[in-house]
């Protein structure tokens, strides 16, 4: 895959509003759900766009045809039920690219207070909307990740948290979580993603319960940066990532272990890379990804813009090139982000 085509669609995003889309939440949203090129690939839906589908779902610059091969995904069946208690199962959780169930087992933060919130962030405005619940139980998700393989042969599955005032940060309940789901899907993938603990037990306590793999995401590694952009979570040292990293690896393996990087807060860019080369020396995975301007995020609302695409496509070229000189794919890390890559065009450079 080109990485300038997938770069500028990763910013620019397309015209256009196919049959899976999200919008608000944790994590990148406001996007629709495709298949670009045989990759997943998650991309903003924006009218501003000069890149569109045709009738005949020929993706087109500017109304030029492109040679690119982009197929919509489609709405999953599991979307159709409902629990007992007659909660849609789309509301505890998603599919995500091809093949990723991810649900935000609870939907609130303690950082969520304008003052402390990340600026991109938009976890709490799924939940103002309707389209999801404070609080997934471990039985529920279990139930819809059964039905999630069954019909619609999900590979993996995701479990995200707000951050909670608890030493654990949220560990305790996904330790639940991982575990309903152990019992019903013994061999399905799972990735938990969360803020370093006080208790860095947690961390071995989350791989015995069984989960695959371990997202610890920082965003930035500029405090700087930090303090602008994630004053809630700048509070936690750089240094106690770390900690939380290594300790991650320790329990759960090279490769098994990722961290969100965004282009686009105006972290310098060499800087940038060499931070992602030393989390890669250290066995952790640096998924970079362009920073989205989310309709209800504090940054969107203050009008800053996406990163350029030449940015992005010249920060992911040589993040990737250093995950490939060290033979570090991000879909060996079994589940999660990384191993479905649709958020991040380090695809197309074989990260």
């Amino acid at each position: 895959m080109d990485i300038g085509l997938r770069s500028e669609l990763a910013v620019l995003g397309l015209r256009c509003a196919p049959p899976l889309r999200r919008q608000a939440g944790a994590g990148p949203s406001d996007d629709g759900h495709w298949v670009l090129d045989g990759a997943p690939a998650t991309l903003p839906m924006s009218p501003e766009s000069p890149w569109s589908v045709n009738d005949d779902g020929a993706l087109m610059r500017a109304g030029v045809i492109v040679d690119a091969d982009l197929t919509p995904i489609k709405r999953p069946r599991f979307y159709g039920m409902r629990t007992a208690e007659g909660i849609g199962y789309e509301k505890i959780a998603r599919l995500h690219g091809r093949h990723v169930l991810a649900t935000t087992v609870v939907q609130t933060c303690v950082r969520y207070a304008s003052d402390t919130r990340c600026r991109f962030c938009t976890i709490e405005e799924s939940l103002r909307t309707g389209t999801t619940t404070h609080v997934k139980l471990p039985e529920q998700i279990a139930e819809v990740a059964q039905a999630a393989v069954r019909l619609d042969g999900v590979r993996q599955l995701v479990m995200t948290t707000g951050t909670s005032n608890g030493r654990d940060r949220g560990a305790r309940h996904l330790a639940r979580c991982v575990k309903a789901v152990r019992e019903v899907l013994p061999r399905l993938p799972i990735q938990i993603q969360i803020e370093p603990p006080v208790d860095l037990i947690w961390i071995q306590r989350l791989h015995r319960a069984g989960a695959t793999a371990i997202g610890i995401h920082v965003e930035s590694l500029d405090q700087e940066v930090r303090d602008r952009w994630t004053p809630g979570k700048a509070t936690v040292p750089l240094e106690r990532y770390d900690e939380a990293w290594r300790e991650a690896v320790r329990a759960f393996g090279r490769n098994r272990v990722s961290t969100y990087l965004l282009i686009g807060l105006g972290e310098n860019p060499d800087e940038l890379v060499r931070g992602a080369e030393r989390l890669i020396g250290m066995g952790v995975y640096p998924f970079v990804v362009p920073y989205r301007p989310l309709e209800g995020g504090l940054a969107r609302a203050d009008g800053v813009p996406a990163p350029s695409h030449e940015l992005v496509a010249d920060v992911t070229d040589r993040v990737g090139r250093a995950l490939r000189r060290v033979g570090m794919v991000g879909a060996e890390q079994g589940a999660g982000c990384a191993a479905c890559g649709a958020c991040s065009a380090l695809s197309a450079v074989g990260g």
